[in-house]
């Protein structure tokens, strides 16, 4: 079945870096879009980016453009997300997603 590992997230300083990573298994992933999702406490599920399946294409919700990059590795079945220059209201969950499937989540917390 299809299984989806986010990592990477964790406490970080506004102005700071993360990337986070997505493992997947249990269907052919070179040839699925993949996104990347955030739900903030007591919000709803937010989408952020989209990446095409073979990374040609990308799209981001205006809040992180310039500032996020979606990528993936193909060869290693991995989605990635490099978040620069983050703020305090980028702190959330953050989910990979193919589909309607995501994965259990890495919390992203954004503070001084």
């Amino acid at each position: 079945q299809v299984q989806l590992v986010e990592s990477g997230g964790g406490l970080v300083q506004p102005g700071g870096s993360l990337r986070l990573s997505c493992a997947a298994s249990g269907f052919t992933f070179s040839s699925a879009s993949m996104n990347w999702a955030r739900q903030a406490s007591g919000e709803g599920l937010k989408w952020i980016s989209t990446i095409s399946s073979d990374g040609g294409t990308t799209y981001y919700t205006d809040s992180v453009k310039g500032r996020f990059t979606i990528s993936r590795d193909n060869a290693n079945n991995t989605l990635y997300l490099q978040m620069n220059s983050l703020k305090p209201e980028d702190t959330a969950v953050y989910y990979c997603r193919r589909g309607a499937v995501r994965g259990m989540g890495t919390q992203v917390t954004v503070s001084s």
